[in-house]
């Protein structure tokens, strides 16, 4: 059997506790909703690694990962995700790559964005603190 092939992203979290979210513009069948930023692992690159450059490439920013969000969630077929959360180092992130808006969520926002269902899980297990007390809207209401 193939392993999956790995997709890392980050959470982004700044020091207001704001929730990094970026909304696609490709492929058409993802684009306006919202996801944590980041992409495949190639082959030879630690998780890490790509983590690092997946943000130089989509938002233009130098960012270092921080710790592993526990967890793996299942993409579609053949793909696995695994989040680390990170902190900036330089830059100020912009949508650059495969994205056509990002937003600052602050712990009481986390849900105001419509998550791809597959980033839902990984939000939860990755979202601020203080946003314990929220929970995920039943979508399709």
């Amino acid at each position: 059997m193939t392993p999956p092939i790995l997709v890392v992203a980050a959470a982004l979290v700044d020091d207001a506790g704001r929730l990094l979210a970026a909304r696609r513009s490709a492929p058409p069948d993802l684009a306006g909703r919202w996801e944590l930023p980041g992409g495949k692992v190639e082959p030879g690159e630690s998780p890490e690694r790509a983590l690092v450059r997946e943000l130089r490439e989509e938002l233009g920013v130098d960012a270092e990962p921080v710790s592993r969000v526990p967890g793996e969630w299942p993409l579609k077929p053949g793909y696995v995700l695994r989040v680390w959360t990170a902190r900036l180092v330089s830059g100020t992130p912009e949508p650059l790559e495969d994205h056509d808006r990002l937003r600052w969520l602050g712990p009481d926002e986390i849900w105001d964005v419509h998550w791809l269902d597959q980033d839902v899980p990984a939000v939860h297990a990755a979202r601020p603190a203080r946003d314990d007390v929220n929970k995920a809207p039943v979508r399709g209401e």
